[in-house]
């Protein structure tokens, strides 16, 4: 019901701002994809990201995931080393006909965001009666 169209494995992408261009790291976040009766549930990890840092776009049965981590430095410190990258996360995915895309429901909790993509009833397997003639 999702095929991945296209995996983006860590990497730098050029960006621009107001201030000029920038240079943010771009993750590829980790997903599991279950399936349940009439739906597939697709999980995937974004962490260090807020929830209102998270946009879910259909357009054109293409599935995309975003996140973006804002820099976090406590108030009144200085950075001295840093081994946490910070930037963004990216995952697309080519949704089939078979999916409801009026019905898709996203949310999120402790930095696993969770897709639910109902089957469309179309879709469904119907049992097709047969007669004796």
């Amino acid at each position: 019901m999702a095929l991945e169209l296209a995996t983006q494995d860590g990497r730098d992408v050029a960006t621009r701002n107001g201030a000029g261009d920038q240079v943010e790291h771009m993750f590829t976040p980790a997903v599991d994809i279950f399936e349940k009766d009439d739906m597939t549930v697709i999980l995937a990890d974004m962490p260090g990201v807020a929830p209102g840092d998270i946009d879910v776009t259909l357009e054109r049965q293409v599935l995309t995931l975003t996140g973006h981590i804002k820099p976090h430095a406590p108030e009144g410190y200085r950075r001295l080393s840093s081994e946490y990258r910070e930037g963004g996360y990216s995952r697309v995915f080519t949704l089939s006909d078979a999916v409801d895309q009026h019905k898709i429901k996203a949310s999120v909790k402790n930095g696993v965001l969770r897709l639910e993509l109902p089957r469309a009833a179309e879709a469904k397997p119907k049992k097709i009666a047969v007669k004796a003639v």
